[in-house]
């Protein structure tokens, strides 16, 4: 028998971030910073079961992760952190072990809550085997103007439980907004370090969140950008307070530091699913026989839907982006879609709308989020009632989707 390979202070770090505030384009911007002949891996969890953001990532980095030693796992169809810790202790080690990287990043799922993530990533077995750096958060300013995100549990969450916090799309704000927007960060986070995402206009800047006078500092696009660099760059070396104060915790009261894990919400899939995460090829495979394939479910205060249609279904491009913008309440679209106008990247939020044009793939894949309607006074009815899927459920008939979708195949 061979054996186990022991790892040992594997540097490791969170990119968490509210769904839709960019941390895949913080992700891309590490990767860029990759020296040559170092081995990196990445574990991305998505909430939906299609598996996007590996080839939206694979598609940034022109297809030669291999060559730019850049592993990536998927782990899809929920929360690596819900249920019990066995998903993400199964994810982590088969990275380890496939690829002996020397660097980890783990991109959480936005709607993903990051107190059960470090609660797990704090627990005794992982304390010799990863070097848990500073968790880097990505606040998009344009959500943050939207009391709908301020006031939402979920997405003051991540500010709570960040060492380091990207702003990112702030350029709309002035002056009084900035700083009104670091008082508010103070107030959830008062130890965070704030760093302000280089834009066409200004350099990056880096605060402590007491700082609320920070002031832009000018330059070329190519210093600005060079500067970001660097100072994204550096946070990968920077120890994490968080967890360790929470791995203080852990040793001292095992038990304390499981409180809090909860199981994800029943699924409303229309195949059968596995009730627990799965690997991105695993998740490919079981559908591979049967497409096109579709799912749909429901998690917190949003619904989540999917398809995956044969590479040979060529869908009528403008048809398709009037179709999904049309689409009630959604708050992000992912796809890799063959369309009229070649295959397409797709990767949309409501502040930004991103398209183009990539290299073929085996096979069409398409993922929205919708937010209920009237989400707080459906999480209020919530607590007041416990049959409430009538009232969360009719947001949208997914048939008709499924209908009006295959009309658009040309």
């Amino acid at each position: 028998m061979k054996n186990p390979i022991i790892f040992q202070n594997i540097p490791c770090t969170l990119v968490t971030g509210f769904l839709g505030a960019g941390k895949t384009t913080v992700i891309n911007q590490l990767l860029a910073t990759k020296p040559d002949d170092e081995r990196w891996a990445l574990l991305i969890n998505e909430f939906g079961r299609i598996g996007i953001d590996g080839a939206l990532l694979a598609s940034s980095q022109d297809n030669d992760l291999e060559q730019k030693n850049i592993a990536i796992r998927e782990v899809s169809g929920g929360c690596i952190c819900c249920t019990s810790q066995l998903p993400l202790q199964i994810a982590i080690s088969r990275l380890l072990s496939d690829h002996h990287p020397q660097r980890l990043l783990i991109e959480p799922t936005g709607l993903a809550h990051p107190r059960e993530l470090i609660l797990q990533l704090s627990a005794p077995h992982w304390q010799t085997a990863l070097q848990m750096n500073a968790v880097m958060t990505v606040l998009s300013g344009e959500q943050w103007q939207q009391i709908k995100y301020r006031d939402h549990d979920g997405f003051q969450a991540h500010v709570r439980d960040a060492d380091v916090l990207i702003i990112n799309r702030y350029t709309q704000l002035d002056t009084n907004d900035k700083q009104a927007l670091v008082e508010w960060i103070t107030k959830l986070n008062s130890q965070v370090k704030i760093i302000w995402a280089a834009s066409e206009l200004t350099a990056p800047e880096t605060t402590d969140s007491s700082d609320v006078h920070s002031s832009d500092v000018h330059s070329s696009d190519s210093l600005v950008a060079d500067a970001y660099s660097k100072t994204l760059n550096d946070q990968l070396n920077q120890p994490s307070s968080i967890i360790s104060n929470q791995r203080k915790i852990s040793i001292s009261n095992p038990q304390k530091s499981m409180i809090g894990l909860q199981s994800p919400a029943n699924s409303l899939a229309t195949v059968p699913s596995s009730s627990s995460p799965t690997d991105g090829t695993e998740a490919q495979s079981s559908a591979d026989s049967d497409l096109p394939y579709r799912y749909h479910e429901e998690q917190q205060d949003f619904q989540l839907a999917g398809w995956r249609l044969p590479a040979h279904y060529i869908l009528s491009a403008d048809d398709l982006q009037n179709w999904l913008l049309a689409l009630p309440n959604w708050q992000r679209i992912k796809g890799v879609v063959h369309t009229s106008d070649g295959w397409m990247q797709m990767n949309f939020n409501p502040g930004s709308l991103s398209t183009r044009t990539i290299d073929p793939h085996t096979d069409s894949r398409l993922e929205i989020i919708l937010q209920l309607e009237n989400a707080v006074d459906t999480a209020i009815a919530k607590t007041e009632s416990k049959d409430n899927t009538e009232t969360s459920s009719a947001l949208i008939n997914w048939e008709e989707c499924d209908r009006e979708l295959m009309a658009l195949v040309i």
